[in-house]
């Protein structure tokens, strides 16, 4: 919720990137960090659509919204029960939610470049 972050003073919104900084810290130790990035906020977002061939252009989020993502991670699990593990250290499960998918394969283009 972009206005809770926005009523953070300036110590409280450091203290949340201290905790982010320590987990990516302790999942880059671990081995499993891939990457991973902060999104700006909704507000700062685009919106587009193409419809009959005419990409429609729209300011912002399409509609307002409660929970947006605000950042995502990749991690490299051996199983999705170990991404969970990681996805509930994830700070921001603590006041909002964290949801895990693997990412998709496609079998044929597994090894279309080699």
């Amino acid at each position: 919720d972009a206005s809770r972050w926005d009523a953070f003073s300036a110590d409280e919104r450091e203290a949340v990137y201290a905790q982010y900084r320590a987990f990516s810290d302790e999942a880059g130790k671990a081995g499993v960090m891939v990457g991973g990035a902060e999104l700006a906020s909704t507000r700062d977002g685009t919106t587009v659509r193409v419809r009959d061939g005419e990409s429609l252009v729209t300011d912002g989020p399409y509609a307002e919204v409660k929970e947006a993502l605000g950042g995502y991670f990749v991690f490299d699990c051996k199983s999705m029960d170990e991404a969970v593990e990681y996805a509930a250290k994830i700070p921001g499960a603590q006041h909002g939610a964290i949801e895990v998918r693997p990412i998709y394969v496609d079998p044929a283009a597994e090894g279309a470049g080699s």
